[in-house]
């Protein structure tokens, strides 16, 4: 039967806890301080250790901490006898599995236990999928895009084509398949490596700002305008520009664009000077440009223009063989950002998450893992520790998905899902959906959403 370790001050608890432990055959060791119970820790080998956070000498948490240095699978019990917020919070960062209040419960104190030890049993019958020991520079960087699917793998042929030459690329997919991925991809991978990639967010910005972010100004063009800026077509030199969300310009910026295409050359608002255009331009969006265009919302002229080369990517939900690679991609990714050493995966789990729909392909499955990693107790990414957001379901108890008449609809849902579990932080909002803070913002103005 499984040791346990109790490292208390107190005999009386110490040998409550150890009656409590003993009658459902646990074998119980003791230690009365935090000195004698790591010589117990490194003699005796405990599968779990449950430690007071208040005695002489060595503290709970120093006992924890140490622990951790010696054997991060040992899972640690703090016992206190105040219910401490700020403790509480510490002892979670240091690693603790659980933080029970005294008087201890019997029942939640073996069902504490319970829980840990079945988390180490679950833990040692896993292999690990993220090894500890690959250099980092053989590991995925941030650009990489993680896919054995047969249709991202013509899209990845397309790109070593595309790539030693400037002709303008449009990418389409939905929201989260990883547009701006690509437009990376294609820029690093070929004769524009070596030159700038400068990003527009089309969507974040008016249209008066937004035809000074694209073409400079000169000083005195307008108000606030002290001094002469160079735009994002002028700052991509040689290199490419990717306009993402290039479905939200306006009829006016759409005229002006297609003269720089046909002309390769602009002139600063408020200028004179004629600028050379010598970058490759990489448009992006999540909507149909066909149907806006039959809308009069979109030039076609301007459609033809940017899709000299077209790149569909396929949301998540086509290309779920993937899913598996992309966890193990994103455990090691974001392990080392949050601090956490999550690094087998439970049984079940790769099964749960092909069944899900993915309304927010790949972003959604990244802050799926995110979350999850946050949530665990021990190195194994668990089913109950994954939160999936289930859109709304019929009578038959199926998905069902005409609630959403277009992305418009599903990404405002996204977003206002994400804001409200940060409780309208918009800095970690921002950072889970991947966007800048200014283009949030923008989209809680376009969608009207409130708190």
């Amino acid at each position: 039967m499984e040791k346990i370790l109790i490292i208390e001050d107190n005999k009386l608890i110490r040998k409550t806890i150890k009656e409590t432990l003993s009658k459902v055959g646990y074998t119980v060791i003791e230690a009365e301080d935090g000195e004698a119970g790591l010589h117990l820790v490194r003699s005796e080998h405990p599968d779990l250790v449950i430690t007071d956070f208040q005695m002489p000498g060595i503290d709970g948490l120093e006992v924890l901490s140490e622990i951790r240095k010696l054997n991060v699978a040992i899972p640690v019990i703090v016992l206190t006898a105040h219910g401490h917020v700020v403790l509480t919070i510490k002892s979670i960062q240091l690693g603790a599995f659980d933080f029970l209040e005294k008087p201890i419960d019997p029942f939640q104190l073996k069902s504490t236990v319970q829980l840990a030890l079945n988390s180490v049993k679950t833990s040692n019958s896993l292999k690990e999928v993220v090894c500890e020991d690959i250099s980092s520079d053989s590991m995925p960087k941030d650009n990489t895009i993680v896919s054995k699917a047969p249709q991202m793998k013509e899209i990845f042929k397309n790109i070593g084509r595309i790539s030693m030459n400037k002709v303008n690329v449009l990418i389409q997919g939905d929201t989260g398949t990883g547009k701006e991925l690509i437009a990376r991809l294609i820029h690093f991978s070929g004769i524009t490596r070596d030159k700038p990639l400068v990003v527009v967010n089309c969507n974040a910005l008016t249209e008066s700002l937004l035809e000074s972010e694209l073409f400079g100004h000169v000083k005195g063009s307008f108000t606030d305008s002290i001094r002469d800026k160079k735009g994002k077509f002028e700052l991509a030199g040689e290199g490419s520009i990717f306009l993402d969300e290039i479905s939200e310009i306006s009829l006016n910026i759409q005229v002006k664009l297609l003269r720089v295409i046909q002309e390769l050359e602009f002139e600063k608002v408020g200028g004179e000077a004629t600028i050379p255009m010598k970058a490759r331009i990489i448009a992006a969006t999540n909507k149909s440009l066909e149907k806006l265009i039959e809308q009069g919302k979109f030039r076609e002229d301007l459609y033809y223009r940017l899709k000299v080369f077209t790149i569909n990517l396929p949301p998540l939900r086509k290309r779920k063989e993937d899913i598996r690679d992309l966890v193990i991609h994103f455990l090691h990714k974001l392990n080392k950002q949050l601090n956490k050493n999550v690094i087998k995966i439970g049984e079940g789990v790769i099964e749960m998450l092909q069944q899900h729909y993915w309304h927010g392909n790949v972003r959604e499955l990244k802050n799926t893992i995110l979350q999850a990693i946050i949530m665990s107790k021990n190195d194994v990414l668990e089913k109950e520790n994954i939160t999936l957001v289930r859109l709304h379901k019929n009578a038959a108890n199926e998905l069902q998905m005409p609630q959403f008449r277009s992305l418009a609809d599903l990404e405002k849902y996204h977003i206002k899902h994400i804001l409200d579990v940060v409780k309208w932080n918009k800095l970690e909002a921002s950072r889970i959906l991947d966007i800048t803070r200014p283009t949030l913002n923008a989209k809680i103005e376009k969608y009207k959403l409130v708190q």
